[in-house]
């Protein structure tokens, strides 16, 4: 049963709600990732020595760690120390050494312990706003609940393209220059595409 032309509408106009926010988010982080010079701006870098207090050295020394949990009194000294939420971050252990990966949009954090001698190294590089926009544009560190939400944008984005289609379709007979402007939007496109990148 094809749709009809109410339908089609609504279908149009609820899809282009769900997606405004993540369009216009998704367009500007389009321009500013082709023009990164626009903005360059220096990273802004946090370096911190600290020292493992005695009876936590001796605690995990006693019972070396494994796998890529950390302890919970380790995880919640590392937090209190650093001033950085570890979340689920995945310990790398190499004898008594320690190293932590902290990557997150528009920057990056890492931490280093030497259980043995008890010297933690933390070091957290800040890019930005623009950067951190970025990130959410290319979904670069960001988690699954906003891969879903980026899922969920470029679906509406479809439907809503498609069904513009569909009633641009529709009106190429009460207009006519609908039907060349179409050709036009999806020619240019191609031809660029196949001139100009080598």
């Amino acid at each position: 049963m094809p749709l009809r032309f109410g339908t089609l509408r609504q279908w149009h106009w609820i899809s282009s709600a769900i997606c405004l926010a993540g369009m216009l988010l998704f367009a500007i982080t389009g321009l500013t990732l082709n023009h990164a010079s626009w903005s360059e701006a220096p990273p802004r870098t946090e370096s911190r020595q600290a020292q493992l207090p005695d009876s936590l050295q001796q605690a995990l020394l006693a019972s070396p760690p494994s796998g890529t949990a950390l302890p919970a009194v380790l995880r919640q000294w590392l937090e209190d120390t650093t001033g950085q939420a570890l979340g689920q971050s995945p310990a790398e252990w190499s004898g008594a050494e320690l190293y932590l990966s902290l990557p997150r949009p528009g920057g990056d954090a890492w931490l280093s312990l030497d259980v043995r001698s008890g010297r933690l190294e933390y070091e957290n590089t800040d890019l930005g706003w623009l950067a951190y926009l970025n990130d959410l544009h290319k979904g670069r560190h960001t988690g699954v609940i906003w891969q879903r939400f980026i899922d969920l944008v470029a679906i509406a984005c479809l439907v809503f393209c498609l069904t513009g289609l569909l009633l641009l379709l529709r009106q190429t007979r009460y207009r006519p220059a609908t039907g060349p402007l179409l050709g036009l939007g999806l020619v240019v496109p191609l031809l660029l595409a196949l001139l100009f990148i080598h």
